[in-house]
């Protein structure tokens, strides 16, 4: 029996690849996938997203537009970080294609009567249109069976700040919201990524190997994260974040190590905007509110991204 998944994202490079992994595996079922601005604007996300349903060949996965801005702050992409066109500038035709007809909040929200107790909600963006269908129904959390979210660093080194991982830091005042909630996430954050999803050069010639279109794809979109990586990240290849938190939801034994913790978000200071602060050594008493993957199986992951790639 398939699992139903609903997948919520900002569709750029390795949001891609995660997607591919998800459409092409067997043990789930897709139901919807909501797309929300943040490494591109939303227009952008939601064009990338069809293209990648296209190429795997997943017609019947229905993909909704969702939200074009932040709860309360500007969108400011990262388009420095994956293209242009958050696919790598590689020359992709990525216009032309209509998402499904309704609003991803809304349509979230559905999924989650429709399949109640069951549904495991991936997210893989800024948490805004998360944080706008608890607004609507904060009877939510009841129906999610398992939220997991790729964002946050659990060593508090970020990659858009020094101490903010850029999904949190784009709409802080939705991960307030969804903390604030009731909503058990499950955080994949971007030191598991940097540690352990990093592809260097010679296994990205591997992978391209493959042969297949997918393969191809997913590894030629990479190459401006790839530059990125090189000069500002400062890692031995382009990483994957989307990918190693898709691979943890489709099965948990990704992991090695998760924690129980009181999980924060600065929304005020200019300086840590967007930092989620752990309470690594409980200092504040407060009870715990997520669970944080702090390490992770890198072989496996591999092994899972191969597969679909394949």
């Amino acid at each position: 029996m398939t699992r139903p998944f609903w997948i919520d994202t900002d569709t750029a490079s390795d949001d891609a690849v995660a997607l591919v992994i998800a459409l092409w595996h067997p043990d789930i079922e897709v139901v919807g996938i909501g797309v929300v601005a943040g490494n591109v604007p939303l227009d952008m996300a939601v064009q990338n997203a069809l293209y990648t349903r296209e190429l795997c060949e997943r017609p019947d996965v229905p993909i909704y537009a969702g939200g074009a801005t932040p709860l309360s702050i500007p969108l400011e992409t990262a388009q420095n970080v994956h293209g242009g066109d958050g696919m790598g500038d590689i020359g992709l035709h990525l216009t032309g294609r209509d998402p499904d007809q309704g609003d991803a909040v809304d349509e979230l929200i559905r999924a989650s009567h429709e399949h109640a107790g069951e549904l495991t909600l991936v997210t893989l963006g800024p948490l805004t249109n998360v944080a706008r269908a608890l607004q609507l129904d904060p009877t939510l959390p009841s129906r999610i069976a398992r939220t997991v979210t790729m964002g946050a660093v659990a060593d508090h080194v970020g990659n858009i700040t020094p101490v903010a991982e850029f999904n949190m830091w784009a709409d802080p005042h939705a991960v307030d919201v969804v903390l604030g909630s009731g909503l058990d996430v499950e955080f994949v954050g971007w030191d598991i990524s940097r540690r352990h999803a990093v592809i260097p050069p010679a296994l990205a010639d591997e992978l391209r190997a493959i042969g297949t279109p997918i393969a191809e794809f997913c590894i030629e979109i990479q190459c401006v994260v790839a530059e990125f990586c090189a000069t500002e990240t400062k890692l031995a290849g382009f990483d994957l974040p989307d990918p190693i938190a898709m691979a943890y939801a489709l099965d948990p034994t990704v992991a090695t190590e998760v924690r129980r913790l009181h999980l924060s978000v600065e929304t005020q200071s200019a300086l840590t905007r967007g930092m989620v602060v752990m309470d690594l050594l409980g200092l504040t008493d407060a009870e715990p509110n997520a669970t944080v993957v702090t390490c992770a199986d890198s072989t496996k992951f591999i092994d899972m991204l191969r597969a679909a790639l394949g």
